[in-house]
C-alpha cells in the first residue's frame, strides 16, 4: 500500500521505514504547527497511532483540537523549566514562531512582521510524567532555534524515545546549529543515524536494529507519494470519474435526447392530430353554439308568441266578457225597445183612432153651415191676429225702405223738409231696433202621447179645437 507523506522533507517516510511495523504506536510532537500541512505525525495518526501534540499558538491549537481527538493537544511551549516565556510569531509565515529573540530579530531584519505573546512553558519531563504510560516510539522537536532548551527539560534516563528527530539548521537557512545541543543527546546513549539536510535523526542504543533504516534517503522503494500528489491524483481520479460519469451522462443524455426527439416527433404528430381534432371540436362547438343561439332565439320567439297568444287570449277573453256585457245590454235595450215599440204601437193605435175622430169632426165642421157663414169672420180674425203679431211695424218699414219706387217718392219730400226727414229717420231706426214681443203660449190640451209632435202640427190641432169650440157655441 502506497504511503502518503505529509511532512515537508519526507521525515515521516524515514520514520515509517523504521517504525511502520509498530501497531498503535505513540509519539510526542514538539512544535506540531499544523495537524496536516508539514506534519510529521499525520500519517501515523491516520494509521492508528496517538500521542502528545505541543503547539503554543492558540489559533493553531484549535485546529488540533478539531482534527486530532485521540491526541493530547497542549497549547504550551516546551522548555528547560516550567513557567512562562515570550513567543515571537511571524503571522505572514506559518511555522516560524520561536522563543528565541535572536531569531525574531533576524525575521525583522528580513522585513517580516513579528508579534510577541506570552505562553506557558512546561518541561518534557513533566509532560511525560502526566501523559506517557508506555513506550515513546519517536520524539520530534522543531522549535526554530530553541531545541537546546527543550532537550534540557527532558529526562532521557526515565523516558527513552526509540527515535529522535530534531531540526538542526538555523531558521530559513542551511547552516546547522546542532553543535550547541547534540552532546545532550549523544551523552544520553543515542547514536546519530541520519541527516536529511534539515533534521538529524538519533536512535536509542537499546534499539540499534533501527539504524539500518536510516542509511539512505527516502526513495522510490519506500513506495510513497506526497499528500499533495495524492490529493491531486484523487482529484484527477475524481475528475476522471466525473468525466466518465459526464461522458456516460452525456451518452445517456444523447440517448435521452434522441428518445426525446422521437417522443417529440410522436408528440408533434399526436399534437397535429389533436389540433385537427381540436379544430373539428371547435367547429362542432361553434355549430353547437350556433344551434344553441338559434334554439335560444326560437325559444325566445316561442316565448314571445306564447306571451302574445296569452295576451291575445286575455284580450279575447276581455272582448268576450265585453261582448257578453254588450249582449246583456243589447238584450236589455232590445227588451226596452220591444216595450217602447209595444207602447208606441198602443199609442199609434190611440193616435189613429183620435186622428180619425178629428178628421171626421173636421169634415163635419167644414161641411156645416156655420163654418161657411163664419168664413168672413175668420178672415177678419186672421188679419186682426196678424196685426197683433209683434214686429209688424218693423216689417212694414223694412219693406217700404227697400221698395225702390217708394224710395223715389219719399226721399225728395224728406229732403225738402229736413226736420221731417230727421224725425222719419229717427222713427225708422227705432222701429228697426225694437225687440219683438214674445208669443203667448198656446193654451190647448194635447194628449200626452202627442206632445212629441211639431209645434206647427200642434197649432193646427189647436185651431181645430177652437173651431170645434166655436161651432159648438154657435149651435
Amino acid at each position: 500500500m502506497t504511503f502518503i507523506s505529509y511532512s515537508q522533507n519526507s521525515e515521516d517516510v524515514l520514520l515509517w521505514r523504521a517504525l511502520g511495523h509498530v501497531k498503535n504506536g505513540f509519539y510526542i510532537d514538539v512544535g506540531a504547527n499544523d495537524p496536516e500541512e508539514h506534519s510529521v505525525t499525520k500519517a501515523f495518526y491516520d494509521a492508528g497511532w496517538r500521542g502528545v501534540s505541543i503547539e503554543p499558538l492558540p489559533s493553531f491549537h484549535q485546529a488540533f483540537l478539531a482534527q486530532r481527538p485521540r491526541d493530547v493537544n497542549l497549547a504550551i511551549a516546551a522548555g528547560s523549566a516550567n513557567g512562562e516565556l515570550t513567543l515571537y510569531d511571524t503571522p505572514q509565515v506559518r511555522g516560524w514562531a520561536s522563543p528565541e529573540q535572536s531569531v525574531a530579530e533576524l525575521h525583522r531584519a528580513e522585513g517580516h512582521e513579528v508579534v510577541e505573546l506570552t505562553v506557558p512553558v512546561r518541561t518534557l519531563a513533566s509532560v511525560c510524567e502526566e501523559y506517557v504510560r508506555g513506550e515513546i516510539h519517536f520524539l520530534k522537536i522543531d522549535v526554530e532555534g530553541f531545541e537546546g532548551e527543550v532537550l534540557k527539560g527532558m529526562d532521557f534516563a526515565r523516558w527513552r524515545p526509540w527515535v529522535l528527530v530534531i531540526e538542526a539548521t538555523l531558521p530559513n537557512s542551511r547552516e546547522t546549529n546542532h553543535a550547541a545541543w547534540e552532546h545532550m543527546v549523544t551523552g544520553q546513549r543515542y547514536r546519530f543515524a541520519w541527516f536529511d539536510g534539515l533534521n538529524r535523526y538519533y536512535v536509542a542504543e537499546e534499539h540499534g536494529e533501527l539504524l539500518p533504516h536510516f542509511g539512505i534517503q527516502p526513495n522510490v522503494f519506500d513506495d510513497y507519494i506526497s499528500h499533495h500528489l495524492d490529493k491531486a491524483w484523487a482529484s484527477t481520479r475524481k475528475l476522471g470519474r466525473s468525466l466518465s460519469d459526464s461522458e456516460r451522462h452525456a451518452a445517456e443524455l444523447s440517448a435521452a435526447v434522441e428518445q426525446a426527439a422521437r417522443q417529440a416527433d410522436a408528440l408533434r404528430t399526436e399534437l397535429d392530430y389533436a389540433l385537427v381534432r381540436a379544430d373539428a371540436a371547435e367547429q362542432e362547438r361553434r355549430m353547437a353554439d350556433q344551434e344553441r343561439r338559434e334554439a335560444e332565439l326560437a325559444r325566445r320567439q316561442a316565448e314571445h308568441d306564447r306571451r302574445t297568444a296569452e295576451l291575445g287570449l286575455a284580450q279575447s277573453e276581455q272582448s268576450r266578457l265585453e261582448a257578453e256585457k254588450s249582449l246583456l245590454v243589447a238584450q236589455h235595450d232590445l227588451g226596452t225597445v220591444r216595450e217602447a215599440l209595444a207602447a208606441a204601437q198602443a199609442s199609434g193605435h190611440h193616435l189613429t183612432v183620435w186622428a180619425q175622430d178629428i178628421e171626421a169632426r173636421l169634415a163635419a165642421t167644414y161641411a156645416s153651415t156655420s163654418w161657411k157663414i163664419t168664413a168672413p169672420l175668420r178672415a177678419v180674425g186672421r188679419v186682426a191676429r196678424a196685426l197683433r203679431r209683434p214686429g209688424l211695424a218693423r216689417r212694414v218699414v223694412t219693406r217700404v225702405t227697400k221698395n225702390e219706387r217708394m224710395r223715389r217718392l219719399l226721399i225728395p219730400v224728406l229732403l225738402r223738409y229736413p226736420s221731417l226727414g230727421q224725425k222719419v229717420s229717427t222713427s225708422i231706426a227705432a222701429i228697426k231696433q225694437a225687440a219683438p214681443e214674445p208669443l203667448a203660449p198656446l193654451a190647448m190640451a194635447v194628449p200626452e202621447e202627442l206632445k212629441g209632435l211639431p209645434l206647427s202640427v200642434r197649432a193646427v190641432l189647436g185651431d181645430l179645437q177652437r173651431a170645434r169650440g166655436n161651432q159648438a157655441g154657435n149651435s
